[in-house]
């Protein structure tokens, strides 16, 4: 099965009432099922926002775009701390060759300072020599 199919599976067994569509009582019942507290009115309103039109329910593509989007934030997060323990060997807010020769070794990856140097220009987009967040997150996608 592969995931779009799992996904529809699961939506269906949220949609009590099989109408193809989640209901903010609905929403509050699943997210409840995942060990979240989630108030009818917050329910209400976070259809609202992601209600693509505007029936007041959540269709399955509205779910996915939802559940994409929390995704795509946890990566955002995650590329964060990452790039927290690069900086963090300089301190500069940004990753340096040597930072990033320094955190590749400790990973078990043996670099010059000058491949490092390499590695960063391919992302360094304003030629600075060294990566910000935003460059290594573009770097990371």
């Amino acid at each position: 099965m592969d995931k779009q199919q799992e996904d529809k599976r699961v939506f269906s067994h949220l949609d009590k009432n099989g109408d193809g569509k989640l209901s903010p009582p609905e929403l509050q019942i699943c997210i409840g099922k995942i060990g979240q507290e989630l108030s009818l009115e917050e329910a209400e309103m976070v259809v609202e926002m992601m209600d693509s039109d505007g029936d007041g329910l959540l269709s399955f593509d509205d779910l996915v775009n939802v559940v994409e989007g929390a995704n795509e934030e946890e990566k955002v997060n995650d590329l964060k701390m990452v790039f927290k323990m690069y900086e963090e060997i300089e301190g500069c807010g940004c990753i340096t060759p040597k930072s990033l020769r320094r955190m590749l070794s400790i990973l078990g990856e043996s670099r010059t300072v000058d491949e490092c140097e390499l590695m960063i220009a391919k992302f360094d987009i304003d030629g600075n020599g060294v990566l910000d967040f935003d460059e290594f997150h573009d770097m990371m996608l």
